[in-house]
């Protein structure tokens, strides 16, 4: 069950199962630590469902896409009110949706087939839209539905009007900060066998000796925050060659990060006053210029 102020990191997956199941990080923020507590292994959709549903206060970060990108949507001609974006999009099986998306990026140039939202560079982010290598689009697809139907309250997506505030979800990226931490884009996981090596497990410890001292290779970390981890799931998340558990704490330090901001008085929780409500943002991003 959640308990008041929890916070959680979510990697998430869109057909979840028990060797690739949805992952829960869950902790607290004290002062400049995020202290993980435990972590949760969900191996289908309708129980990740039942458990966003559940009662309880929390502040999850989850790395799965929250929205479209506006040129997309348009040359669709889809609702350009988000919820109702969303729920059009939902309703469209994979298939039909695969077939669109060939059919646009074939109509375009070579070096800009896909469609981006704003948040995508200053993130570095897959675009939305992408239905393979990383399958992004079934993410949304399979994810979003699901917070809809919890009644979650998504900052500068969902009306206010209909908002719970006691459990508030936001678009994360682990690979945002993970690149911080590492001071590059050196790998750390594989889901493949082969592309578990030496080197992916030296980059985990890397990452976590990051992490924990709040401290990269170019110096203190963006986010002011430093990880609290027992032995025991220090061990865990560096033994977790495909980076599930690692990505979902990642997550979850994106919410310590989002949570300050919130107690300082940020509105939307640290998200930027000019992103765009159809196509959200991703926590901690910054705001090209800002």
């Amino acid at each position: 069950m959640t308990a008041p102020g929890l916070l959680l990191g979510c990697d998430f997956s869109s057909a979840p199962n028990r060797r690739k199941p949805v992952v829960l990080a869950l902790g607290a923020l004290h002062g400049e630590r995020v202290v993980l507590q435990r972590l949760e292994r969900l191996e289908t959709l309708p129980a990740f469902g039942r458990w966003l549903a559940q009662p309880g206060e929390w502040l999850g970060v989850f790395d799965l896409p929250f929205g479209l990108p506006r040129e997309l949507v348009l040359a669709q001609g889809w609702p350009t009110d988000w919820e109702a974006c969303m729920r059009h999009y939902a309703s469209l099986d994979r298939e039909e949706l695969r077939a669109r998306f060939v059919a646009f990026c074939a109509a375009r140039p070579a070096g800009g087939k896909f469609a981006h939202r704003a948040t995508d560079g200053p993130a570095g982010s897959s675009p939305s839209m992408k239905w393979v290598n990383p399958p992004v689009a079934w993410m949304l697809h399979a994810g979003v539905p699901l917070l809809l139907e919890a009644g979650v309250y998504l900052p500068g997506l969902s009306p206010d009007a209909h908002a719970d505030r006691t459990r508030v979800a936001l678009e994360g990226y682990p690979g945002l900060l993970a690149r911080e931490a590492l001071g590059g884009r050196r790998s750390y996981k594989s889901d493949a066998r082969p592309g578990q090596t030496p080197e992916r497990l030296i980059a985990r410890k890397d990452l976590l000796a990051a992490l924990e001292s709040g401290i990269g290779p170019l110096g203190p970390l963006r986010l002011g925050l430093r990880l609290k981890l027992t032995h025991a799931q220090h061990d865990a998340l560096v033994a977790d060659a495909s980076g599930d558990l690692l990505d979902a704490v990642l997550c979850l330090l994106q919410a310590g990060w989002a949570q300050r901001q919130h107690e300082e008085g940020a509105p939307r929780y640290g998200l930027p006053a000019g992103m765009d409500g159809l196509e959200g943002w991703i926590v901690t991003a910054p705001w090209p210029g800002g």
